[in-house]
């Protein structure tokens, strides 16, 4: 019989609280203690990234958790100090888990002489001596096709659509699931699909980046519960004018649904003071102090679905499996 896979975590900075659950989680499903690796990751008086990792990883299936959230670059260079450490020292294979998949919305050339930064991320995660990747709700789907490593790409929409299905004392019928614009038309139909709702779109027109000129909402909302979701809340300024929007069609009540919570600047102060009854966003980004005393923000974690993510990798089965909404139940079950 094949031997069962210990695969071994070590985490950067940027989200500390997630990889410590993601191993309580793993510990779980093994009946054993799975700890994060002994190693330090600092800075030096200069700020550069200093990586020493304290036990003997020859020959081990190593995993960094970390997402390239703000400060962006200096978490990206975690990552790739890291996996540089790790490939010296002998580890059989490094996967990157990046629940914040960083620079992912710079993917195509928008104007004459701009980077493709994605690409340009996802050359240095290979160069640096990662041989696969684990993320969830890339901003596009196209950033896959940057690696010529294996991209495991998860989607938060399971976990919404069972914390929907709880939450929401009414029939599918009167809950209408938006995109907030027309590039998350196909996000929000696999919502809408997985709980049976309608669907509306946002239509948004830009006069530039960040500034929204005008919205149009395309379906019918009267009467009903809109759900707005999408794969990240930066500033918050479209998905409040949206919500306001919406509202202002009929709507019953507005609530949004984000799997990455950036929230920058002022987007704090813009969904206090907004017409949106909740927010909900999961911990691929770890969430500040002021972002967890929001009475209108509520936290859904990631880590039981990254935790068993990382176990079917190990041990060579199906990440498709984890797609599904039914395959989650058991692991969120006992969530409150």
């Amino acid at each position: 019989m094949p031997t069962q896979v210990e695969p071994k975590l070590i985490s950067g900075n940027a989200n500390i609280p997630l990889s410590a659950d993601i191993a309580g989680y793993m510990s779980g499903q093994r009946g054993h203690e799975i700890s994060l690796v002994n190693a330090k990751v600092e800075r030096f008086s200069d700020q550069e990234v200093y990586v020493e990792v304290y036990e003997n990883v020859r020959g081990e299936d190593m995993f960094i958790i970390q997402p390239t959230s703000s400060p962006a670059n200096d978490n990206l260079m975690e990552i790739l100090i890291i996996a540089d450490a790790l490939r010296r020292s002998s580890a059989a294979r490094i996967t990157a888990v990046i629940p914040y998949f960083g620079y992912a919305r710079q993917d195509r050339r928008t104007k004459a002489r701009t980077p493709i930064s994605a690409k340009l991320v996802a050359n240095l995660l290979t160069q640096a001596g990662v041989s696969r990747v684990l993320t969830m709700d890339l901003h596009s789907a196209q950033v896959q096709g940057f690696f010529d490593i294996p991209v495991d790409n998860l989607y938060a929409s399971p976990i919404f659509s069972l914390d929907i299905r709880t939450r929401f004392d009414c029939e599918p019928e009167d809950i209408v699931v938006l995109s907030p614009d027309a590039g998350g038309v196909a996000r929000a139909r696999e919502l809408a699909k997985r709980i049976d709702a309608g669907l509306a779109i946002v239509d948004k027109r830009r006069v530039a980046a960040g500034e929204v000129a005008e919205m149009t909402v395309i379906g019918d909302v009267k009467n009903q519960i809109c759900v707005i979701v999408d794969d990240i809340c930066d500033t918050a300024g479209t998905l409040c004018k949206a919500a306001k929007v919406v509202l202002a069609s009929g709507a019953r009540e507005v609530h949004a649904y984000v799997t990455h919570g950036v929230v920058s600047g002022s987007a704090l102060d813009h969904i206090q003071n907004s017409v949106l009854k909740s927010v909900v966003m999961t911990d691929s980004i770890m969430p500040t102090e002021a972002v967890k005393g929001s009475k209108k923000i509520r936290i859904i974690p990631t880590a039981p679905l990254f935790a068993q993510a990382i176990l079917n990798i190990a041990n060579g089965t199906s990440i498709s499996s984890l797609f599904e909404a039914k395959t989650l139940d058991w692991l969120y079950a006992r969530l409150p």
